[in-house]
């Protein structure tokens, strides 16, 4: 039987609670959850790559199952590189479901047996992002409910 490799992609900056919910309800469903860190043209990173990926190593340290990585361009061709069937993605809103809805249509077109999973994000954890988390940062205010405790300090 294949190994279910799934791939978590975003910016991660910085990693919020929201994303440790959907890990940590999306890993009883596969082998392998790859936290995959991707660089988006779009998005100015107020983290750098390795300080994010040193907050998800600690995240979840406890975890055999998941895996930090990183990749340049698009995420259905690291999928295939990974040899990953599978995209989760968390949805908060339905602004999101649209958003990502296009996406696995796309992906589903070029390549047909990767799947995108969604995620309901549980509904305390809805109003959180990690632009909305950004904003706080730089306004100097308290993100601590937003982030896990472990990496609190560091922020």
């Amino acid at each position: 039987m294949q190994k279910k490799i799934a791939i978590f992609p975003g910016s991660f900056d910085p990693i919020t609670i929201g994303h440790v919910d959907v890990v940590n309800r999306a890993l009883p469903l596969f082998d392998e959850i790859i936290i995959a860190i991707g660089s988006n043209s779009q998005k100015n990173a107020l983290y750098t790559l390795e300080q994010r990926t040193k907050w998800i190593e600690q995240v979840f340290a406890h975890e055999p199952k998941v895996k930090v990585d990183h990749y340049d361009g698009l995420t259905i061709n690291y999928c295939v590189a990974k040899k990953a069937q599978f995209i989760v993605r968390g949805i908060r809103s339905a602004a999101d479901f649209e958003y990502e809805k296009t996406i696995a249509h796309l992906n589903q077109e070029m390549v047909p047996n990767i799947e995108t999973i969604l995620i309901l994000t549980s509904p305390r954890l809805s109003m959180i992002s990690s632009t909305i988390v950004r904003e706080i940062i730089k306004g100097k205010g308290d993100v601590s409910k937003f982030v896990p405790e472990r990496i609190i300090a560091e922020l």
